[in-house]
């Protein structure tokens, strides 16, 4: 090994330095430049059996069924809310009608999410308490009538709540003079 001046360590140090910060700006400056594109992209093929359509509402349909519940229920002076949920539950639109109580705004969402989830009146879904008590206990569900389901050639696409009426039967009515809105 040979010995090197303390000048020649000072050179060889700074060159050193100067080969690791150029090397270090070029990685960075590698590092901030656009990924290149994949040599092959990959596509989905739409006739594949692993992928599958699913219909939803537009958010202009939901606003229409939420009204035409709405305006049915001001029409028999009911102080209601109205919610419309897609085919995953969530929730597209509420509409809260004057003088709707507290518990009315929770309560439709729930009855449209229940609706879509079985793809059945909430009504008919009370019913089923007697045999399966159980599930009622399912988080986000409530088995009172009120919730009407909206289908698409059998296939649930959304859930409309009603609220707050005196009767789950008058929600329920409210709830489907939204859906047949959408029919016309």
């Amino acid at each position: 090994m040979t010995k090197m001046s303390p000048r020649t360590r000072v050179l060889t140090g700074v060159v050193a330095a100067a080969l690791g910060a150029g090397t270090l700006g070029a990685v960075s400056a590698n590092a901030s430049a656009p990924a290149a594109a994949p040599a092959t992209a990959v596509r989905a093929d739409t006739a594949d059996r692993n992928l599958q359509r699913s219909t939803h509402l537009t958010v202009d349909a939901a606003s229409k069924a939420a009204r035409a519940a709405l305006d049915a229920a001001e029409k028999e002076h009911q102080r209601v809310a109205v919610s419309v949920v897609d085919r995953n539950g969530n929730t597209v639109v509420t509409l809260r009608g004057d003088g709707a109580g507290p518990q009315a705004y929770e309560s439709a969402v729930k009855k449209a999410y229940t609706a879509v989830s079985w793809n059945a009146p909430t009504s008919e879904l009370a019913k089923r308490l007697d045999q399966t008590p159980n599930l009622k206990d399912i988080p986000g569900t409530l088995f009172l009538a009120g919730g009407a389901p909206v289908q698409v050639k059998g296939a649930p696409v959304a859930g409309i709540g009603v609220a707050g009426a005196p009767s789950g039967d008058l929600d329920e009515k409210f709830a489907r003079a939204g859906a047949a809105a959408l029919a016309k």
